[in-house]
């Protein structure tokens, strides 16, 4: 039998394993474990899997994972959010759709400190939704609004998956970090555009917010944006000139989260207590997640599949432009049934020496993947997105699934606009020192 026949083999099981409902840092392992054995030797395996555990998980590097996911449930439990949300609301609450434009602010100011999109989504959606169910929005519009933003979480910087990807690319973390600012405020415009233009042609769906001060504006953007902003700008700008290592930014934002926690008082000890314990659930999982695909990937790369793959498209006669698209389209597809982090790390190991032969930048292939694959946080029949805010604000699912139809849109023209200007990814990380 042949090596390639053995791989097809495995990720056959692997896809059986997966419909099963097998953990998918286990299929992976098992998988990947058994084809080690098949193809080498069982002390052979045993020592792949010694020294990739050793190897990935004993590192410095490795450190940045739990700081940056402790620094996001710390914001969690702190009222930051509520914080956010408040004055985004204050600030264009009273523009038509401003209640849900102003989820997406927060979101992606939420996301500027945690990395997480559900946590993202869970927090900032428990606050909007009901305030725009108290005004009579739209619960197609409101739920979805809160669920897509869930994907500015996990793409404004700092991201968990931006960091996994590095892991598996050897791409510089902080440099990741920074080539996912400008892609996510641009996310972020087209998102509150279409909101606008829905709200704009048919007013009743999302009845205008009420009018503010300039001072309540003031006051709220001071006492709700400012925080947030000098620790986004504290840790990203410790890592764009130098200043900090990612893991080193990792200890400084999750400092200055609990510091600024500490000084408002509103964050209790339980509070404390529960985002060690939430981020140690956490971080296990992600780390599990991790190790079985690496033992995928040695596998994959003992039956040469991706460089098999790479030489039978880079045998066809189509430009790389076309094989960019296809692959996208086929995130787009698999994020649709397979959570975005679990593909993140099946397909990246697979896809890379096709990647790094057709000579693209891997900090802005990380970032096209993610906006592809993100895609897949609310569209069903997966949609986790969906699913927490259905649950958050007792609304049906398909209630939830309608209205993320123009949010979709939003984000294949935001994908479309980074493919024809890369230097919207790479623009900021070439200026680092």
């Amino acid at each position: 039998m042949s090596l390639t026949v053995i791989g097809l083999i495995g990720m056959v099981v692997l896809v059986i394993l997966l419909f099963a409902r097998m953990p998918v840092a286990f299929s992976m392992g098992l998988v990947g474990f058994a084809g080690i054995w098949y193809i080498t030797s069982l002390n052979s395996a045993y020592h792949v899997v010694a020294n990739e555990l050793w190897t990935n998980f004993f590192s410095y590097n490795m450190c940045v994972v739990p700081l940056f996911v402790w620094m996001g449930f710390i914001a969690l439990h702190s009222g930051i959010g509520e914080r956010l949300y408040i004055a985004a609301y204050k600030t264009i609450g009273q523009l038509p759709g401003g209640l849900a434009m102003a989820t997406e602010a927060a979101c992606a100011a939420f996301g500027a400190i945690t990395g997480s999109a559900i946590a993202t989504t869970a927090t900032i959606g428990s606050i909007g939704v009901a305030e725009m169910k108290k005004y009579h929005y739209d619960m197609s519009l409101a739920t979805a609004s809160a669920a897509s933003g869930g994907i500015l979480g996990a793409l404004i910087p700092p991201s968990l998956l931006f960091i996994l990807y590095a892991i598996m690319t050897g791409e510089s973390v902080g440099a990741l970090f920074i080539a996912g600012i400008f892609p996510g405020i641009l996310l972020t415009i087209f998102y509150s555009g279409s909101i606008f233009l829905r709200s704009w042609r048919t007013p009743a769906i999302a009845p205008t917010g009420p009018h503010t001060s300039f001072k309540e504006k003031a006051q709220a953007l001071t006492g709700g944006l400012a925080e947030t902003l000098i620790i986004f700008f504290l840790v990203m700008g410790g890592l764009f000139v130098g200043i900090f290592t990612p893991t080193e930014a990792g200890a400084v934002g999750a400092l200055a989260v609990l510091a600024v926690s500490l000084i408002r008082r509103q964050l209790s000890w339980q509070g404390f207590v529960k985002s060690l314990g939430e981020t140690t659930g956490t971080v296990a999982m992600v780390l599990l997640l991790v190790a079985g695909a690496m033992m995928m990937g040695r596998f994959l790369g003992l039956t040469r599949i991706p460089y098999e793959m790479t030489d039978l498209i880079g045998g066809l006669n189509i430009p790389p432009l076309a094989i960019l698209l296809l692959v996208l389209v086929a995130y787009f597809v698999l994020g649709c049934f397979i959570d975005t982090l679990a593909l993140m790390l099946l397909t990246v190991p697979v896809l890379l020496p096709l990647v790094t032969s057709l000579g693209f930048d891997l900090l802005w292939f990380g970032v096209l993947i993610l906006l592809a694959s993100g895609m897949g946080m609310i569209t069903p029949p997966v949609g986790m997105g969906c699913y927490v805010i259905s649950g958050i604000a007792k609304v049906d699912l398909m209630t939830v699934f309608r209205g993320v139809w123009p949010f979709i849109i939003g984000n294949i023209v935001c994908t479309a606009v980074v493919i024809a200007f890369p230097e919207i990814a790479t623009f900021l990380p070439s200026l680092m020192s």
